[in-house]
This record gives C-alpha cells, structure tokens and sequence, in this order.
C-alpha cells in the first residue's frame, strides 16, 4: 500500500550477482508463502555512488564548511566531478557564514554554472534557495564531519530532528552523528548521509583518466581544440586546457584538483575499477 513501510529482505540471488537494494533504488516486492515481503527485482538504475550507497539521484547538495573544519577544494572538486560524470546536478552549500566569510569560492562554483548557497543555520538565512533547487527531486546530503550537514537539514526540515554534534577541538573535525543512508519523504525524496574524512573520497567512485577530463565541465568546451588528439592536458604544448587556465578562463584551483586526480587515475589499473 503507497506510503506504507515495508521491512523485507532481498533475494538471495542478487549476492550472487554482486548487487544489493540501497537507497533511491526501485524496486519490485512479492509475499512468499510465508507471508514474508521479499524484494524480488532492483529496476534498472539511472545512476549509481558506491558511497554513500545511493541510486537514482537528481541532485547532491554539497556542504561545506567557512569556519573549522575548513574547505577542501581537492576533495570538493572531486566530489563535483564525480557528480558530473554520473549526471547528477551538483549544488554547493557553504554553512557558517556568521563565523567567516566563504571568499572567493563561491564564484570560482558559480562561474561554471553550479548553484552556490550561503546558509546561516543558526538563523536560517538562506535556507529557502536550497529548498528551491531541491524542492521535487531526490537529493543527497553529502559532507565532510562536522561541517554542519545535520543542521541544515534541520533548518530545511525542522520535523526531521536529526542529532547534531560539535566539533572535537581536539581532533579539529566533527564526529558521525548520521550512521546510514536514509530517505525521507518531503517535496521529493531527500537523503542524509554518514559524513566523511578526505580519506573515505577514494571510495566514492574512481574516473578513468580518459574520461577525466569530460568530469570538469569548464574544460569541455575546449576539448578538440588541442593541438594533439591525445592531448591530457598535461605537459603537452598546444593544450587549450591549458592555455585556458593561464588566460583565467578555467579556475588554478580547480586546474590543480584536475591534475591531483589525473595522477591517481594514472595509477588506477581497469580491473581495480
């Protein structure tokens, strides 16, 4: 029955294919004879993070932090590509805006056409915009510990009443107040996740390095202008990409990220993928 919840388990033929149900799936439910709901297909999904464990998304709000823990673009970039590469809309979120100003960040976001939102959560300023752009889509929640993730939620969703928790001073990061992924039902579907340590990226999903490139939207207009055609914007003379970044039509920072990853994508073997 629609708006019921179903606590059922999973056929076990989907271990042996390798897949499990996870949040965002749709799926097919039958009752055995034993009167027990059992899900019996996971539909075909239009996209896929292996962490957190999420399908079907239309949107990933990623939030971040002005004030301790502060910003890291690496991470942040590779988040945004990641987003990308499995078209997903990135939204960027920057909490703490009453302890210190977010700088240039935001434009460097909002120049390649990402939405950037300045919540305060202690007032909730800002709060409408991201309700906005999220306001019928099924959407994750997704950032570092500490960085305030649970309490925008709150001041999104009041009703929600997740728990929250300070920043270690010793430790300089926030604890994991979420422990799971799980949707809940508002003008769409909106997904809180287990924040993460920089480390934990390395799990979120590996680009190849020839598809790299295409996961960092302000570079893809000047693809096949290169004076090589394996051109991996590089070393290589000739590359637009480069010549891009020094005319100051592609961020430094997000250039950097770029060859960050490409240098991990390089080590990537296909069958680790």
């Amino acid at each position: 029955m629609e708006g019921t919840n179903v606590n059922c388990a999973a056929r076990g033929i989907f271990r042996n294919r390798g897949i499990s149900p996870c949040a965002g799936d749709y799926v097919t439910v039958e009752t055995q004879e034993s009167g027990l709901p059992v899900i019996t297909e996971i539909r075909e999904r239009r996209n896929f993070l292996v962490r957190p464990p999420l399908a079907n998304l239309d949107k990933i709000v990623f939030v971040n932090s002005t004030a301790e823990p502060a910003v890291n673009c690496f991470v942040l970039d590779k988040l945004v590509a990641i987003a990308d590469s499995k078209d997903i809309e990135p939204i960027i979120v920057f909490t703490k805006i009453d302890i210190e100003a977010a700088g240039e960040l935001p434009e460097i976001y909002r120049k390649i056409g990402i939405p950037v939102c300045m919540v305060d959560n202690t007032t909730g300023e800002g709060a409408d915009e991201v309700r906005g752009l999220i306001s019928g889509k099924t959407a994750a929640f997704v950032g570092n510990s500490g960085v305030g993730k649970s309490s925008l939620l709150n001041v999104l969703y009041p009703e929600l009443r997740l728990d929250t928790a300070h920043i270690s001073r010793k430790l300089g990061r926030g604890r994991h107040t979420t422990r799971s992924v799980e949707l809940f039902k508002k003008d769409g579907y909106i997904a809180d996740t287990p924040g993460f340590s920089t480390v934990d990226t390395e799990r979120y999903c590996k680009i190849s390095k020839t598809e790299l490139d295409g996961a960092f939207r302000e570079f893809r207009k000047h693809l096949g202008k290169c004076e090589f055609t394996n051109c991996v914007h590089v070393k290589e003379k000739g590359c637009a990409v480069k010549a891009a970044v020094e005319a100051g039509e592609i961020a430094k920072t997000r250039y950097e990220s770029y060859l960050r990853m490409f240098e991990e994508a390089s080590k990537i073997n296909d069958w680790e993928r």
